[in-house]
């Protein structure tokens, strides 16, 4: 008798044992999987970027953890002008312990209309004490939960609204001056296709701003070129794009710029990439004119100089759309010359001043 019962439970031994087995490593699989996810900054990008508004206008990504590696980034920082810290800023450093700085990583920004009036929607992740952080939050009124997700208030002493933020997890946070933020920190739609096409031509880049065209962005892009190149035509053309994404990626240490003009007219994309061609030889001219080397630093003029040889115009055909791109490296050199210039950017060189007639 005793045989047969050990005959009997032995399958069962076998089969637990396998069960175990089985168990452990579904275990270790998704352990690796969820602390790999985590870990992943494109992961980390997509999802953040699944977040945004999909009838937004803009959206601008940043990723901190990959600029830090770069020299580049150092040499920004050495060159940038360093403003007093906001007394609100400071308090909230001392009373939390988070300093951008040091603890920011990624930060997703979505610029869109609501109610009439524009509108953000920020997601940034980093290091956060979130109980000093919940503590700092709930001086301006208790938390309130919505579809089972706490949104603090925050409402500023200063002119400034009533914004909205709350914790994604641990390591995420989310931040929205729009009163539907309930709607907003619930679980994303999947990726508007329009949007995720553009955010995929941008993957591996660390700082990038995607535009979709509406009225007043392309007037307003026009108008941020110094006065002299300020163009009639060069807005009128802007104004026909219906898509504007801007990248920039360090390359050892110099940044790479690349802007990226987009609409299905091969009759715009071609003047397009006439007017810039031609605007970028008109600004060498202009530069190297006996009156700029007379006004103009040396150091800061051979700085323009620099980014102007390394611009290039390039034509994209993606068959349901046509692009206009612009190439172009920020060099240390620059920086350091417009930080040592005594003088402001200059206004236009004297050639230059032909292409605002057009």
């Amino acid at each position: 008798m005793s045989i047969q019962r050990s005959n009997r439970t032995m399958p069962n031994r076998k089969w637990l044992s396998g069960l175990l087995i089985v168990v452990a490593i579904s275990l270790a699989a998704t352990i690796f999987y969820f602390h790999y996810k985590s870990n992943d900054p494109l992961a980390a990008r997509n999802e953040m970027l699944a977040r945004m508004p999909a009838n937004g206008t803009a959206v601008v990504f940043l990723d901190l953890a990959a600029l830090r590696a770069s020299p580049f980034l150092a040499q920004l920082f050495a060159w940038a002008p360093r403003a007093a810290p906001d007394a609100d800023y400071v308090q909230f450093v001392q009373a939390t312990g988070f300093n951008y700085e040091r603890d920011l990583n990624r930060v997703a920004l979505g610029v869109f209309r609501a109610a009439e009036r524009p509108s953000i929607f920020v997601i940034a992740d980093g290091r956060f004490d979130h109980q000093k952080i919940s503590a700092y939050l709930q001086r301006s009124g208790k938390p309130a939960v919505r579809n089972g997700v706490t949104i603090y208030s925050i409402a500023p002493a200063g002119p400034a609204g009533v914004s909205f933020l709350t914790f994604f997890r641990e390591d995420r946070i989310a931040w929205t001056n729009d009163p539907s933020a309930a709607a907003l920190f619930a679980q994303p739609d999947p990726f508007a296709a329009e949007w995720r096409e553009r955010f995929e031509r941008l993957a591996g880049t660390p700082v990038f701003a995607v535009i979709r065209q509406d009225s007043g962005v392309a007037a307003a892009l026009a108008q941020q070129a110094p006065g002299g190149f300020r163009s009639p035509q060069l807005a009128a053309l802007l104004v026909q794009l219906q898509w504007i994404s801007i990248g920039a990626k360090p390359d050892g240490n110099l940044l790479r710029v690349v802007a990226d003009g987009e609409c299905q007219s091969e009759t715009t994309m071609r003047q397009l990439s006439e007017f810039l061609s031609g605007l970028l030889l008109l600004a060498q001219a202009g530069l190297n004119g006996a009156d700029t080397r007379k006004k103009l630093d040396p150091q800061l003029r051979e700085g323009y100089l620099e980014l102007l040889r390394s611009a290039d115009v390039q034509k994209v055909d993606r068959g349901t759309s046509k692009s206009v791109r612009v190439v172009f490296d920020v060099t240390p050199k620059l920086l350091e010359a417009v930080r040592a210039a005594e003088t402001p950017v200059p206004a236009t060189p004297a050639a230059a001043g032909h292409v605002a007639n057009h």
